[in-house]
């Protein structure tokens, strides 16, 4: 079961994690830790770099790997099994293969998923009126907008006749504008891991998970590799104002990435990323409830490497480096409750978002106040790497 989660080709490419090590495994007090996956086991990269965004700085590849100069932590489905279900905190589990870097993300990069936030907004939030909104727009303006690139003289003319009849949206801007949406996600150190709980926000009636492929972007805007990520969404939190956005994105373990960054190497490339599928299936045990869909990344309407190029630049620096989030054609649109009312989540939903070449990211959906609390920031990192003698 725990190969599962690892890509089809299983241990073929470069797989880059995090884990937790207890004190059993450090010799003196638990931390987190980079790790190389490998069929021999998972091996202590903290020699290298006491964390992946500073192997990531550096450019870290596989050719930087002797395993016979690295510890050896455990075998991969050990660790892989102490993650998936709530883990024995005297064994290694996996972490969010991201630490210090910031996590951005890009929203509206899909028609679809752009149409489903304009019904947000003139909704205002309220998921019975979604329904009309969305037979409304598909009247006046059908399957035109899906071969318009942003940015062009078509998709001005597009905003001009949109205008006209009374359908412009602040998410339009962004979906058929020159300029991306790239927001703030979370902060360093707090998204979760495969295994871990998704926390939504107790205001929140509406919501939905989305499905995406996260960049792995270093300091000097170089992409080195890619991951899966669940951008939890508070569609009516965010659909009553485009203000609230922090407030319906940036939640108690409302982002969860993993289960590994794939680097770039011979077995995968900004090609396989540009052409990923992106699988989704929600289970909800309260009501028996089954959802599968997906996101196929080839039909982004705007490339990866324009993302990356809006979000770090002269403009903007991140010196250690970030995750972005490429946002998501899952439109969540099929009923769960009453008819048009959408989809939403229940409590104890179990959420698993996989991809080919990335393996699976599987987590369970409960409520941001009953998950977890984030309470190993910065701080404590630096006080950690130094105890352990890592910095």
């Amino acid at each position: 079961m725990t190969n599962s989660i690892l890509p089809h080709d299983e241990f073929a490419g470069s797989l880059l994690g995090r884990v937790w090590l207890p004190s059993a495994v450090t010799g003196s007090v638990a931390g987190p830790a980079p790790v190389w996956i490998t069929e021999h086991g998972v091996y202590d990269l903290s020699p290298l770099g006491s964390t992946c965004a500073e192997l990531l700085n550096n450019n870290f590849s596989k050719s930087d790997v002797d395993l016979t100069k690295l510890s050896k932590i455990g075998d991969f489905e050990d660790i892989a099994a102490n993650s998936i279900v709530m883990p024995d905190l005297n064994k290694a589990y996996f972490l969010s293969p991201f630490d210090v870097q910031a996590i951005k993300a890009c929203g509206v990069t899909f028609i679809c998923s752009m149409l489903e936030r304009v019904i947000e907004e003139r909704a205002e939030g309220d998921a019975e009126k979604a329904a009309a909104v969305r037979n409304k727009i598909h009247a006046r303006i059908g399957d035109n907008i899906n071969d318009i690139k942003p940015g062009s003289e078509e998709a001005e003319t597009l905003k001009a006749i949109l205008q006209q009849e009374g359908l412009w949206s602040q998410y339009l801007e962004v979906g058929i504008g020159p300029y991306a949406e790239v927001f703030t996600k979370s902060q360093p150190l707090s998204s979760v891991g495969i295994g871990a709980e998704v926390g939504l926000h107790p205001i929140s009636n509406w919501n939905n998970p989305e499905p995406e492929v996260v960049l792995a972007v270093n300091r000097h805007a170089e992409v080195l590799g890619a991951t899966l990520g669940n951008d939890v969404n508070l569609r009516d939190v965010e659909g009553r104002s485009a203000l609230l956005l922090g407030k319906a994105k940036d939640n108690n373990a409302s982002c969860s990435l993993g289960p590994f960054i794939r680097l770039f190497d011979e077995t995968f490339s900004i090609e396989d990323v540009r052409s990923a599928e992106v699988k989704l299936t929600i289970d909800g045990p309260e009501d028996q409830y089954s959802l599968q869909d997906g996101s196929d990344m080839s039909k982004i309407s705007r490339d990866v490497l324009d993302l990356v190029a809006q979000t770090i630049s002269d403009n903007h620096q991140y010196p250690d480096g970030l995750a972005l989030f490429t946002g998501t054609l899952f439109a969540p649109t099929q009923d769960r409750g009453g008819e048009g009312q959408g989809f939403t989540h229940k409590m104890d939903d179990v959420v698993r978002i996989s991809s080919a070449k990335l393996g699976t990211l599987t987590n369970t959906v409960t409520l941001s106040n009953k998950a977890a609390p984030w309470e190993f920031g910065i701080t404590a990192l630096m006080k950690n790497l130094a105890q352990r003698g890592l910095l």
